[in-house]
Parts: C-alpha cells; structure tokens; sequence
C-alpha cells in the first residue's frame, strides 16, 4: 500500500507558487503524486522568487519546484550559508535563451537565407527581415520592454554591431512577442527574435527554428556585459550566446529532515525543457490549468514519473489518475 501518512508530516505540505506556469506545472505535478501516493494534503502561497525564496528559509514553505539559483545567487547563497535551505534535485537542466530564425528560411531547396547560420551573417540579410517602419533595416524581435533580457540583447545586438543594419523592436508584452513569432511561422515569413525556454511557443513551434550561432558562453565576458550600463556597450564589446541554466528543485532543510520520504522522490523527479514547453502548449491550446496540463501529462507519461516512486505509491496515483 502506498505511504498514506504523508511522511509523518501532519499539516499541509506548502510549495513556492511561483508566478509563471511552468513552476505551477511541476507543482501541479509533485501535489497530485503527494496527494494521491502519500496521502498528502498541500497548500501553495504565491509571490515571486526572492520573496519565496526569503518564506522558504523561515520555514512558511517546504518546496520551491523551481529555483533558479543563478537568477538570485547572492540571496540563494546566505540562505544556503546560514543552513536554512537545500538544493535537491533538478526540475530541468535545460533551461535556455537564444535568437532565432525559421528553419525554412536555412532549410531546404527553396530556403531564402541558406548562408545565414550565426548572428555575424545577419547583415547580410538585414533586407529580408526588412523592417515596415524603418526601410533599409531589418527587425529583430527583442524581449518584452523592461524586462532584464531585453536589456542584455540590446547589448548584444551593439556589441556584434547590428544596429546599424537592424532595429531594435522591442514588443510591450509578452503575448505581442508571441503573437508575432507564431503569425510569422504560420505564414512562413522571415522573422529573427530572441525566445526562452520553456514556454508554450517554443512547445508549439520549437521543432520548426533553429538557433543562431553565437561565440561560445565566456563567464567573464558574460559578467562585463552584464555589469556595464547599456548605453556604454560598443563594438568594441565582447558578447556571448547565453547560458544554459539548471533549475534546481529546493527544499527547507527542516522539512528536508522531517521528509526524508518525500524527498527521495523529489530528488529523482526530473524532465527536460523541451518536455515542459510541450506541456505549456497544451495549456495554451486547450485553455487548461496546470493542475490539468499535469494530469494530462501523466496520463501520457506513466513510464517517466513512475520511475520517480516506489511501486505501490505509482499504482495509487495512477489510480487517482484514471478516475479524476
């Protein structure tokens, strides 16, 4: 029979509800195998990383499904210092950001760039990517205004010295990013943008791009892009492709001592980026929650996540599954 006390722990198990649907996707996941194999109940309070992460070492969370250590390094190591929280596993080690261009455009007989490979090339096609704005320039599609990667790609595009045969166009929300992305593959027009992953675009149209070239990640490169204000980045700057990150799964170390249980099975739950994304378009397409794309995705998926729990708590969730 599967574990019905829930590791010992008598009150809800509480997860980050971080605000982005790929975490609420891994949560939807690791709640229902809880719930249904541990006889759990689970609770998740919502917010953003660095306030999470903050009520995950005071103890008010257990589990955080995606930690993006990277992203908050300096916060994430005093908290691991002063002994409060544990990096456990890996949700997905795969987590990327990269510019783009359509594979039929360097693909195929008919392919309308089959020279264009890496961002040095892109001046050579500026006039395919032509700009309706501003004739004589092509258009690339930035991160969304504000956020933190539309300031580094504007960086990068004057460091590889793109500006003068590109503009910088950068959408004010992320559904215009995704709107023009996905009406320009669905009419096979000549777009170049910068994407992250996971995310429902690149689920749905993540098998029909390719990558452009960049010089290899360089850390210190990277860190003085990074730490240069914007508007002092020339040619004379170096840049480099971003890197990939892991995103960590993380737990409160009191829990993590409380649980041991349930933190063998966190530690060999694991999926890829592309895995997700695929997930996320299914969320987008069928206008589902996460709670439903999870389902959904373990119904399809059994010979993955049962190998992540003893066998009787995988006949458990399974059974919850096919009468939900």
């Amino acid at each position: 029979m599967a574990q019905a006390d829930c590791d010992g722990i008598d009150r809800p198990v509480v997860f980050a509800g971080l605000d982005w649907d790929s975490n609420s996707f891994h949560n939807g996941i690791a709640s229902f195998i809880l719930k249904n194999g541990y006889g759990c109940s689970t609770e998740s309070i919502p917010g953003s990383t660095i306030p999470l992460l903050s009520g995950m070492a005071r103890g008010d969370i257990d589990i955080t499904m995606e930690m993006w250590i990277p992203n908050v390094q300096e916060a994430w190591d005093k908290a691991e210092a002063d002994g409060d929280v544990a990096e456990i596993g890996v949700s997905y080690p795969d987590a990327t950001q990269a510019w783009y261009v359509p594979k039929y455009l360097v693909e195929g007989d008919d392919a309308k760039a089959p020279d264009l490979k890496s961002v040095s090339d892109l001046p050579k096609y500026a006039e395919l990517f032509a700009d309706p704005e501003e004739p004589g320039k092509g258009r690339f599609y930035n991160c969304i205004l504000g956020w933190g990667c539309e300031v580094f790609n504007t960086k990068k595009l004057q460091a590889y010295g793109l500006l003068d045969s590109f503009t910088n166009f950068r959408p004010g929300t992320g559904g215009a990013l995704a709107g023009a992305i996905e009406s320009a593959i669905l009419r096979k027009r000549p777009i170049v943008f910068y994407y992250w992953g996971p995310t429902w675009v690149l689920g749905k149209v993540g098998d029909q791009i390719v990558q452009l070239e960049e010089p290899a990640y360089d850390k210190a490169i990277w860190d003085k892009l990074a730490s240069t204000p914007v508007e002092e980045v020339d040619e004379s700057f170096e840049a480099t492709e971003y890197p990939t990150i892991k995103v960590s799964i993380a737990v409160n170390t009191d829990f993590e001592s409380e649980a041991p249980t349930i933190v063998e099975f966190l530690k060999k739950y694991r999926l890829d980026a592309a895995t997700v994304s695929k997930a996320l378009a299914y969320m987008q397409d069928e206008s589902a929650t996460a709670d439903e794309a999870a389902q959904w995705w373990m119904a399809n998926n059994e010979d993955i996540w049962t190998k992540w729990v003893p066998a009787d708590v995988a006949e458990s969730v399974k059974s919850a599954l096919s009468s939900s």
